[in-house]
């Protein structure tokens, strides 16, 4: 165990700096045709979103360094037994999205050459995320992790009857929508010289 008075934020493993090394490639990029090796640019894996991360080994690193921050923040920066991220975090996905993007933004105000965006993780990033830890867990997981009180009405959510439902909405919605499209479209069309013409585009209709 380390006897320093501090401990430094972890670092990302060799796969996360390969995925971070692609980004700022396309981040600084002019144009295109400079990183077209790097193929489909929205599959580019970010590591802040472990699911965007395809690849097997990598998206462990993330989830081994998301686990490291997490226990870097409980002991550098939480002080009452609330503010603790609970260790069953990977089990609540709101908690992975959100350290996720906390942890990357710590990492991003680490490598700055000033100390603007670390006083503003400090001031804004870390506090609210706390704040919403103790709001959303309220302490529910401190004897072990258990299921959401949400989870009977996310199951009703789910249920294929209220997806059927919901599904006819929207068919609903887009057949009105369609046919009152219709009838604007064929309503515009004007009778020049015995022909049909659409007033918008010019085209002569049969």
């Amino acid at each position: 165990m380390s006897t320093a008075l501090v401990e430094p934020f972890p670092q990302v493993g060799v796969l996360m700096m390969r995925a971070y090394a692609d980004l700022a490639r396309v981040e600084q990029a002019k144009n295109l045709d400079e990183v077209l090796d790097l193929g489909p640019l929205e599959l580019l894996p970010r590591p802040w979103d472990v699911t965007s991360c395809r690849d097997a080994g990598l998206r462990r690193e993330v989830w081994e360094w998301l686990d490291a921050v997490v226990g870097w923040i409980n002991t550098q920066h939480a002080w009452l037994a609330d503010s603790l991220v609970p260790g069953c975090w990977p089990r609540h996905p709101h908690l992975v999205h959100e350290i996720g993007c906390l942890a990357d933004q710590r990492r991003r105000a680490g490598l700055a050459v000033t100390s603007e965006l670390l006083e503003e993780w400090h001031r804004y990033g870390l506090p609210q995320f706390l704040d919403r830890i103790h709001t959303r867990t309220r302490g529910i997981c401190e004897d072990g992790h258990k299921n959401p009180p949400s989870a009977t009405r996310t199951g009703r959510y789910l249920a294929a009857a209220a997806v059927d439902a919901r599904q006819e909405l929207f068919a609903q919605d887009v057949a009105t929508r369609a046919a009152a499209a219709g009838s604007a479209g064929r309503a515009a069309l004007r009778l020049v010289d015995g022909l049909l013409i659409d007033p918008t585009t010019g085209e002569v209709l049969p």
